[in-house]
């Protein structure tokens, strides 16, 4: 059911109350900024006695010394004026910025303990737009947004209750007309919030769609791809554009509806007022007292329209935020974690998978596979039969559907996520390389490592010598997704940060798929070596890198149909045989050189 405005309105102003949270920690500072506000409100809006007592007083008995400790308190209360304003706008803005940093780092940290599912269904490029542009803009409204509202909402009821003290009858015209000038700022704020949020929605697209792009311009660029993307690219900045326009239209009427009211207000309390200095009701000084505090809730209501658009696109994106903040990741934390009992061993007990981000696919059916600590198990099936999938199951990026995966001999579920994930190395089917130098991404894993740990992993990814091949080694920048990379270069980092971490358990999807032969030759020797000091789980579509495992699984639609070793299933096992006989005609040699 569709919201009405009213309620829609009461829901923003509730997301930036649960904003506030983030405020409580500097309440020094907003108390340093509450009264530098106060003092700069109580400074201005004292301006308008100053100048009553100037004209009915000063200016009556003709007197120079009385002017000039005049012209002195003026000047005083000017320099406590723009004192007050730098610890307002400082204190504010450092606020302002301060909250912004924290909602984003906060944002930030539930996400990345996210199950991985969440990403498939949110693309990360517009979640990373909101966190960037949202809180931009929760910082614009907290900072520079929030100091201007407050001061001019100060001024504002300041300014009425003097207009009442100096003149009661001309402040009656001026209650009377406020009616008039409110209704466009609640009317057009309305539109401008509802717009907002859209405004904010289709930005985000934009961010998300050049990210992605750009991101894998060898792909655009190889598939001359490139005007049909500045195509697609330029319909979302278009209706980006259209929806803003739409936006800063209902905002423009807001502020010139204000603007054109507000002073014929203020004409017909000028008609009334003159007319009763003319009579001698009034003095000429009230006056002047009555027409500046008009004129500073005047100013005060149209700052407060111009700031209340902020506000309502402040609400549209600290909503936003709050939705990522209160987001839970299906895989929760078991209350009273176990430890593990038997350190590397891993079992699939009747397991299946269904993924729900994929209009239920099944991924496995009634698997049931056991690995004994230091054992090593290749995977072998067609794609889509299985056996990433197990990898994830290890790893608890998912829950089985039915069934129950044991690692280390405790339920995966019983395992917090930092006991489990911190046993196993793993080794992606397409290798991540992160911006920054090679050093940091082989460190990813194991931060304190010495040089020769570091230069024994390399070694044993066959990695060593290209790296010491680079004019600045390990220190080599690159860029994001491994720029400037072979895919080869970043698979053998890959596999060189996994056997940093020294893991009980080694998980490979396709480790050499993107080797040469002896890069291939040297994994094996790795992985041999390996066998019995953890537990290697690896799926293998060369048959070379399965020859080598302790055991073979062979999969076909989520199902374990056959495991053996090498020989006996190219014996049993018509599947398996094909694959072999295809790779021996593709001219590949794994099937002879296996043990």
């Amino acid at each position: 059911m569709d919201e009405t405005p009213e309620r829609q309105t009461s829901r923003n102003v509730a997301s930036l109350n649960q904003m506030l949270k983030f405020l409580r920690p500097y309440l020094a500072q907003l108390t340093a900024a509450a009264i530098a506000l106060i003092t700069t409100a109580s400074v201005t809006l004292s301006a308008g006695q100053g100048l009553r007592l100037l004209i009915d007083k000063t200016l009556t008995i003709r007197s120079p010394d009385v002017l000039l400790v005049s012209i002195g308190v003026f000047t005083a209360l000017i320099l406590l004026l723009a004192a007050g304003t730098y610890a307002r706008f400082y204190f504010i803005s450092w606020v302002g910025e301060r909250v912004s940093a924290d909602v984003r780092q906060a944002v930030y940290a539930n996400l990345v303990r996210m199950h991985p599912g969440f990403f498939e269904t949110n693309r990360p490029t517009e979640i990373m737009s909101r966190i960037t542009t949202d809180t931009t803009l929760l910082q614009t409204v907290l900072g520079a947004s929030a100091s201007i509202a407050l001061r001019n909402a100060l001024l504002f009821v300041g300014g009425v209750v003097l207009l009442f003290v100096t003149n009661p009858k001309l402040s009656a015209i001026v209650l009377a007309s406020a009616p008039v000038v409110v209704a466009p700022i609640v009317l057009f704020g309305r539109r401008v919030r509802r717009l907002s949020r859209t405004s904010q929605t289709a930005i985000a697209d934009v961010g998300s769609y050049a990210g992605e792009s750009l991101r894998h311009i060898k792909v655009v660029q190889a598939f001359t791809h490139e005007a049909h993307d500045i195509e697609m690219f330029s319909g979302r900045v278009a209706s980006a554009f259209d929806i803003a326009v739409r936006r800063i239209r209902q905002r423009a009427l807001l502020i010139a509806s204000v603007m054109v009211l507000t002073p014929a207000a203020i004409g017909a309390m000028l008609w009334v007022g003159g007319n009763d200095v003319l009579a001698g009701r009034t003095s000429a000084g009230e006056l002047i007292a009555f027409i500046f505090y008009a004129l500073v809730v005047a100013g005060s209501a149209g700052a407060i329209s111009e700031v209340w658009a902020e506000i309502q696109r402040a609400a549209g994106a600290a909503e936003r935020l709050l939705e990522l903040l209160a987001v839970n990741s299906l895989l929760a934390e078991p209350e009273r974690p176990e430890p593990p009992t038997q350190p590397g061993a891993i079992a699939f007990d009747n397991v299946s998978l269904s993924y729900p981000t994929r209009n239920g696919e099944v991924a496995l059916r009634g698997v049931d596979l056991r690995m004994a600590p230091g054992e090593m198990v290749a995977l072998v099936g067609p794609s889509g039969s299985g056996k990433s999938s197990l990898l994830d199951l290890v790893q608890r990026f998912y829950d089985p559907t039915q069934g129950v995966v044991s690692v280390s001999g405790v339920d995966a579920r019983r395992l917090s996520s930092s006991t489990l994930r911190g046993q196993v190395g793993y080794v992606p089917q397409n290798p991540v390389v992160f911006a920054g130098s090679l050093r940091e991404n082989v460190l990813y894993g194991a931060p304190d490592a010495s040089d020769d740990e570091i230069r024994h992993a390399l070694v044993g990814a066959n990695a060593l010598e290209f790296v010491e091949a680079l004019e600045e080694g390990l220190d080599t920048r690159i860029g994001e997704d491994g720029q400037g990379l072979s895919g080869g270069q970043r698979q053998r980092l890959a596999i060189a940060r996994a056997l940093l971490t020294s893991p009980r358990i080694l998980l490979m999807d396709e480790p050499t798929s993107a080797l040469d032969a002896q890069s291939e030759e040297t994994i094996c020797r790795t992985l041999a070596e390996l066998k019995g000091r953890c537990t290697i789980l690896i799926v293998a579509h060369r048959l070379s890198t399965a020859g080598v495992a302790d055991r073979i699984v062979v999969l076909d639609q989520g199902r374990v149909i056959a495991e053996g070793t090498h020989d006996s299933l190219l014996r049993d096992n018509e599947l398996y045989r094909d694959f072999a006989e295809i790779q021996r005609m593709n001219g590949t040699e794994e099937a002879r050189n296996v043990r």
